[in-house]
């Protein structure tokens, strides 16, 4: 066997092993989404809670097209199966690159891995029991006179949606803090030179990916600088130095 085709083997056996897991979440998805899709309106009765709620007496959603009564809540379903998946999306990237790490690393992503799964669950539960409630509470009190609030089913899906996104991307802060810090891409004083600057950067994603009110703009800035405060404190105890690297490393050649 020639020295290409002897370097060409872990790239085979790495990408068949990265069609494997691929399949594997794709298949958790599908036994969710078909778990679910039979309770796929009940669903969405649910996710359209807090706007319902809001809504003057007579009004209602409505739905625009023929057939958005139907593709709709199946969207919000697929939606939902991908999110309930995400612990194990995690643990299948977990899995496919644990394999080059170092064993002190390998105990870090773990951990990681979890605590990423359960700040995204807490942003989407954070929106909904408390962004959302005030938001379109914001929006269904500042109509014009003699305006009826009938908003489309499909448009409504399509905002939750991003701010379910916004908010579960936003509470990984803590998680990416202390990966920078982990990897030697900056340090903690660094970060806390640079906090007037975070400030400014959260309000301006805050503005990117929420709707055009200060409150939702706020509601989603403010937990983020907590969280980047929360992230800058555990990264303290993750700093290594060179000294610890090489040890470590040292250490994990012997085994």
């Amino acid at each position: 066997m020639s020295d290409q085709e002897q370097h060409s083997l872990p790239l085979i056996t790495h990408l068949l092993e990265l069609r494997d897991r691929l399949l594997k979440v794709v298949i958790i998805v599908l036994v969710l989404f078909l778990g679910l899709v039979y309770f796929s309106n009940d669903i969405y009765q649910y996710i359209a809670i807090p706007l319902t709620s809001q809504l003057p007496e007579g009004s209602s959603m409505i739905a625009t097209g023929v057939a958005t009564p139907f593709f709709t809540p199946i969207k919000l379903t697929i939606v939902l199966s991908i999110f309930i998946a995400i612990p194990a999306i995690l643990y299948q990237v977990w899995a496919f690159v644990a394999p080059g790490l170092y064993k002190h690393e390998r105990k870090l992503v773990a951990p990681l891995v979890a605590s990423s799964a359960f700040l995204f669950y807490l942003g989407m539960v954070f929106s909904y029991y408390v962004v959302f409630p005030l938001v379109f509470a914001f929006f269904t009190t500042t109509a014009p006179e003699g305006v009826t609030i009938a908003t489309d089913i499909s448009s409504y899906l399509d905002f939750v949606l991003k701010l379910f996104f916004a908010f579960g991307l936003a509470f990984e802060i803590p998680v990416a803090t202390l990966l920078l810090c982990w990897t030697g891409a900056t340090t903690p004083a660094s970060l806390k030179a640079k906090r007037p600057y975070i400030v400014v950067g959260a309000f301006v994603f805050a503005m990117f990916l929420t709707p055009p009110d200060v409150i939702s703009q706020t509601l989603l800035a403010v937990p983020m600088l907590i969280l980047f405060e929360l992230g800058l404190l555990f990264s303290r105890f993750y700093v290594k130095t060179e000294d610890s690297n090489e040890t470590e490393q040292e250490s994990e050649k012997h085994d």
